[in-house]
């Protein structure tokens, strides 16, 4: 790793005062080393002169807190149908559970981060989400981003973690993290908004790590769209990175985080690992 820092002097140098919106999310939120490797990534991220902002999920763990309190889980063409009971786990998890385990691996690593949800300051203003008019509960669609608080963070020098759930009428609201991270990185003006999955971005042939497209613009994107060279769940990921990129952030760029240092690589030397979207 010392290697790869003294190899990418100039690109560091130019980190210093960049605002990166992180999307954590995928297997690097299951595996324990990954955890703190991903924890002891944001320490030097930070102590490079960069302002991160991190936003996470917790599908996964949510499904299984559920399933111990012995309420079943419900989908609806990949949503979960969030009643009143569900959202009550949905939030102990996210930001009693996940979002603490997080701020502390990062404390550890000697930085100071903060844990809040969009709901604190009302933050993220949240609205139900509708869906070929089915009933999905407390499921929402963020409606306005106020970035006071986390510009008020980082200015004091903490690093803000923040639970995906929304402030609606009626209570908080469950938010995608992706859509979630959108807007946040978009109200905030990110130079980046870096989202780790469980791909290392888009591939001309999925089944061909080596066609991998480093940079990916606008044009392209839709016409491999139409092909169906992008597909599934990686569609909505372009089309909300593009509408993100018309909304002020700088580029984003989808990776693979299960592999030490991803995120560290990713601002360093992006050019070798995932897809950078541009206009």
């Amino acid at each position: 790793m010392f290697d790869e820092l003294y190899n990418n002097l100039d690109v560091i140098k130019e980190l210093n005062g960049k605002l990166v919106v992180i999307k954590y999310g995928g297997h690097a939120m299951k595996d324990e080393s990954l955890k703190k490797a991903f924890a002891r990534d944001i320490s030097i991220i930070k102590s490079l002169g960069v302002l991160p902002v991190i936003i996470h999920g917790g599908g996964p763990e949510i499904t299984s807190m559920l399933e111990k309190l012995g309420i079943k889980s419900e989908f609806y063409k990949g949503l979960r149908i969030t009643d009143k009971d569900t959202m009550k786990v949905v939030e102990m998890v996210l930001h009693g559970v996940v979002n603490r385990e997080l701020v502390t691996l990062i404390n550890k690593e000697g930085e100071f981060a903060v844990g809040i949800s969009g709901r604190d300051s009302s933050m993220v203003e949240a609205e139900k989400k509708t869906f070929e008019d089915v009933d999905l509960g407390f499921v929402g669609e963020v409606r306005s981003v106020n970035t006071w608080l986390l510009w008020n963070l980082l200015d004091e020098g903490y690093i803000p973690v923040i639970s995906s759930i929304g402030e609606g009428e009626d209570g908080g609201y469950n938010v995608n993290a992706d859509e979630f991270a959108y807007s946040i990185a978009a109200a905030m003006g990110a130079d980046k908004l870096l989202l780790i999955t469980d791909v290392d971005g888009i591939y001309l042939n999925p089944k061909d790590p080596s066609t991998r497209v480093p940079l990916l613009n606008e044009s392209d994107a839709n016409d491999m769209i139409q092909s169906g060279k992008i597909s599934g769940g990686m569609i909505p990921k372009v089309l909300s990175s593009i509408s993100a990129l018309k909304e002020g952030v700088g580029e984003v760029h989808i990776i693979k985080g299960d592999l030490k240092n991803a995120s560290l690589k990713a601002l360093i030397d992006p050019k070798n690992t995932g897809t950078i979207i541009v206009l």
